[in-house]
């Protein structure tokens, strides 16, 4: 068994049969290519490479033929490679992938001059319909130039997508390869999520106690960033609101921010017209139930006692169905303490009810800032389904369950 069998999936199943055609320029950026064939491959794909002559100068194809378990296409021949994978026919691939392009390559490509093999595969997926990806590579100075702007213009008007550089060092660097898998993946989603529009809202609220303390609790927002996460590998336009995280974003999210239940609050108003027409609106968030008023200044350290007054602050799930309408799929959820599994789903059942949400996603404290998680997926005509695992695991099977819910819509 070739060692890019044994990985295979391994990630994800999301790409699993879909052909990608990796081509690869004469960009140094090229040495980063193995570890994104590899990282494409573990979500399912098929990868077969084509590269420049330029490019070879500085990977070899047997690198190539290594990563993927498949020799790549260096020269065109009398096998008609760019017909044969582009072009009609049963080995037709899903997505043509340019990774790096460099400057020179993305400008023929525009003006449709093919003499290497990587603009002539360009050439034909771009006639064939074939989707076309771009991960640009260059030197920052090249992205001002106007004629390359004037390109990568025409590019996005024949409908190539792009996967923005990394800007650093005076560089536009070759994003790294889990942020170009993540655009693969966006741009060959599936229904029911693809291009559906998607809200999640997640993190904790701190309240403020006074101008250096705060109240808020033990959350650590990944459920949040892994169900946006999800939602945009499966092709959905996502709108992250994260409160407080203890948790990376990924670059491909871009999100909302909000501190207080109050600063939520006046994004809900502010993006009224956006929940409006939101397709689903996800609220892993950990919202304080109370609310103070905020003391001037520092509190003295010397008290021997402090007495808080926390007033019960408004619920948001029901003010999302307001704001939103009966079309958007709403999942609320719902976090408890030392409940034993029953009586965990019979409170979450109770919530539900009251919180006017079309699903509802119970958890014990004991997922609370961890990687794993067991949660119960409730819903409205009593049926319940449980989840455990990773949290990107769990949250990738909750948004397939899910998207049953949102196809009937």
């Amino acid at each position: 068994m070739h060692p890019s069998e044994a990985i295979h999936g391994r990630r994800s199943q999301l790409l699993l049969g879909r052909r990608i055609i990796l081509g690869i320029s004469g960009s140094i950026a090229a040495t980063e290519t193995p570890r994104l064939a590899r990282e494409l491959i573990r979500h399912g794909a098929r990868v077969d490479a084509v590269m420049t002559k330029d490019a070879l100068g500085l990977i070899t194809s047997e690198t190539l033929r290594f990563a993927t378990g498949r020799p790549p296409v260096t020269e065109l021949t009398g096998d008609v490679e760019h017909v044969r994978h582009l072009g009609p026919g049963p080995e037709r691939a899903d997505l043509l992938l340019l990774a790096p392009a460099t400057a020179n390559t993305l400008s023929k490509i525009a003006h449709g001059i093919d003499d290497t093999p990587v603009t002539t595969f360009a050439s034909i997926a771009l006639g064939s319909g074939v989707p076309v990806l771009v991960a640009p590579a260059m030197h920052q100075d090249m992205t001002r130039n106007p004629a390359v702007l004037e390109n990568l213009h025409r590019l996005e008007i024949m409908g190539v997508g792009f996967v923005p550089p990394v800007l650093e060092e005076g560089e536009a660097k070759l994003a790294p390869p889990e942020v170009i898998a993540a655009h693969v993946l966006h741009r060959l989603g599936r229904v029911p999520w693809k291009g559906r529009r998607v809200v999640v809202i997640g993190g904790s609220t701190s309240e403020p106690v006074d101008e250096v303390r705060s109240l808020t609790n033990e959350s650590s927002g990944r459920m949040a960033v892994e169900l946006a996460t999800q939602a945009f590998y499966r092709g959905a336009d996502v709108e992250p609101w994260f409160g407080h995280l203890r948790v990376p974003v990924p670059a491909f999210l871009t999100p909302e921010r909000f501190g207080t239940l109050a600063d939520l609050k006046a994004l809900l108003k502010k993006r009224s017209r956006s929940l409006k027409g939101a397709d689903a609106v996800l609220v892993p968030a950990a919202l304080s139930d109370f609310t103070l008023k905020k003391r001037p200044g520092k509190i003295p350290s010397l008290q021997d006692k402090l007495v808080l007054e926390l007033d019960k602050a408004e619920k948001v799930l029901p003010e999302l169905r307001h704001l939103t309408g009966a079309s958007t799929l709403i999942v609320g959820f719902k976090l408890e303490a030392g409940l034993s599994p029953k009586a965990l789903q019979e409170r979450a059942w109770v919530y539900l009810q009251a919180s006017r949400c079309d699903a509802l996603i119970a958890n014990d404290r004991e997922s609370m800032g961890g990687t794993q998680s067991q949660v119960y997926l409730v819903r409205r005509e009593g049926k319940v389904h449980p989840y455990a695992g990773s949290k990107d695991v769990v949250a990738g099977r909750l948004l397939d369950d899910l998207g049953r819910d949102l196809s009937v819509r």
